[in-house]
């Protein structure tokens, strides 16, 4: 015979001047602290029937927790849900890009819907817009030059006692750099660095940094801090700055963003419309609708497609699934690879040529991103950073400055 329901006196009592409210789900009373005098806290006042009068509703703010209806006005002043004034260097879309919905098929067919003749047209696009990419990833000396400086920036700002750290919760999309007080302030160069940006983030940080960064300090022609430093004082107050470790000694070679360097994944998660590589598409003769499927198929490198034939003959061969989540991150910041995801894949393909389009998809995407940020002023490269037994997703994407490259490589 089951065993009957712990009730509220088989439990004991509440704690000393906790609510005295039995929470049955959790077979315990609720631990949240009442008024002086009362017996239930506010989320259970209703309970009390001294307080059957007052009506509680939920927050149109947040419906996960309640109010009194009658102090409803009062609380939404001071609801933690509420909408916070933007700080200054909030600036609605500044890094979304130009939305140019003329270029966005009405209606696209989802990869799973095509047929295979339409996909070997798609792959025979791919190839051939691949054909003049160099694979950089293959040169072990890639990328040598660019880590070495960027230690060389990031460590050096770490060193200084006076070293400042400020955290900024914020959407990429929204942020401009030039408004954070201690950067406009201080005239200081920016270090980009990012860890797994998914997607459509990634493009959204170059943007960030490369156009609302530096185009804004380049308009403005502003003559470099340490120029101003030098002409105003003499060779031994600037060795004394020096010596004192002044944030304001910049280098004579100044630049607003000094560096980027950040690890790639989720192309499967870009989006057209922020993409910073549509010039390099086009040039290709390439659009919204390729780029679409070229991201979709991205995944394909990431997968997980390791099935054995055992469980390969236990799955049906459909194409039915497609979900966003094939390369999302579990808690540990791996990429999850789900095994059955094989089975979705075009029947046609072997498992090598599936990773290998992938491969390209992810390539041509990042080859977009490298060509936008030359034009911009910048010597970037893709590198492997760790052994694909760590993460699937092991590829780096560094840039220097142009003059700053040009003057390490004759160091």
């Amino acid at each position: 015979m089951a065993a009957p329901a712990p009730t509220p006196h088989a439990t004991g009592f509440p704690a000393e001047g906790r609510c005295g409210y039995y929470v049955a789900k959790k077979k315990r009373f609720c631990r949240m602290v009442v008024a002086a005098g009362k017996r239930f806290c506010g989320e259970h006042a209703g309970a009390a029937e001294e307080e059957n009068a007052r009506k509680r509703i939920l927050c149109p703010l947040d419906p996960k927790h309640t109010v009194y209806e009658d102090q409803l006005a009062k609380h939404l002043k001071k609801c933690n849900s509420r909408e916070k004034p933007k700080p200054d260097f909030f600036i609605q879309d500044i890094n979304a890009g130009l939305k140019d919905e003329t270029e966005i098929p009405e209606q696209i067919v989802p990869i799973s819907s095509l047929s295979e003749e339409q996909l070997e047209i798609l792959i025979k696009k791919l190839k051939k817009a691949s054909e003049a990419l160099h694979d950089a990833l293959n040169d072990p000396k890639n990328g040598d030059s660019a880590t070495k400086h960027l230690k060389q920036q990031v460590d050096g700002k770490h060193r200084k006692k006076n070293s400042v750290f400020e955290r900024l919760q914020i959407d990429i999309q929204h942020l401009c750099l030039n408004k954070i007080p201690v950067l406009s302030r201080e005239k200081l160069p920016v270090v980009g660095i990012g860890k797994h940006l998914c997607g459509v983030a990634t493009d959204l940080a170059l943007r960030c940094l490369v156009e609302t960064r530096g185009a804004s300090c380049e308009e403005r022609n502003e003559e470099p801090l340490a120029k101003r430093i030098k002409n105003d004082k003499t060779d031994k107050e600037i060795n004394t700055l020096a010596e004192e470790g002044s944030e304001k000694n910049v280098p004579e070679k100044w630049t607003p963003v000094a560096g980027i360097v950040i690890a790639l994944c989720c192309h499967h998660r870009c989006d057209w419309r922020h993409y910073v590589g549509k010039e390099y598409f086009r040039a290709l003769g390439l659009g919204a609708e390729e780029f679409h499927y070229f991201q979709r198929m991205s995944s394909w490198a990431t997968c997980g497609m390791q099935t054995t034939s055992v469980e390969a003959s236990a799955v049906p061969r459909s194409r039915e699934s497609e979900s966003d989540n094939s390369e999302d991150h579990d808690e540990d910041g791996g990429p999850r690879t789900p095994a059955t995801h094989a089975a979705s894949l075009p029947g046609f393909l072997n498992v090598e040529e599936k990773k290998k389009i992938g491969h390209l998809c992810k390539l041509l995407i990042d080859q977009g991103r490298i060509e936008y940020l030359q034009q911009k002023g910048f010597h970037p490269m893709l590198q492997y950073y760790t052994d694909p037994g760590v993460s699937l997703e092991n590829v780096l994407l560094t840039a220097l400055p142009t003059q700053s490259s040009s003057a390490e490589a004759t160091a």
